[in-house]
């Protein structure tokens, strides 16, 4: 019994790890499907996204799905500077001080409130 328990535990990794080798077969959309005139984001064209349904529901076919098109229609429409899309600014300098100040001031309960205009 002990013998079949640990060949179990030995090949169960190895048909899960072969199970998830592969891409993902749907042809689902990635942020590729945005892009950049210049000055703002173009979202995705969703019926070019669109995967028609094979599911039948009392005789009437189920409407198309366009797979991605309002989460990426959405990230586009968050970006504060779309210019990122194209040429991402480098990141700033981390300031381990200021971290370190700021986790101090927390743990000593000398947290500054906010203005009212802060939230603003």
């Amino acid at each position: 019994m002990r013998m079949r328990y640990i060949g179990l535990m030995l090949t169960a990794p190895l048909l899960l790890a072969g199970c998830m080798s592969e891409h993902q077969p749907l042809g689902l959309p990635d942020s590729s499907v945005l892009s950049y005139d210049g000055k703002n984001v173009v979202p995705p064209d969703c019926n070019a996204l669109s995967a028609p349904s094979t599911l039948v529901d009392g005789g009437f076919t189920r409407p198309s799905v366009a797979f991605g098109c309002a989460t990426y229609t959405n990230l586009g429409a968050m970006l504060a500077r779309p210019a990122d899309l194209v040429a991402p600014l480098p990141p700033g300098k981390a300031s381990a001080a200021l971290g370190a100040s700021a986790v101090r001031h927390y743990y000593e309960g000398t947290v500054a409130p906010l203005g009212k205009d802060a939230l603003q």
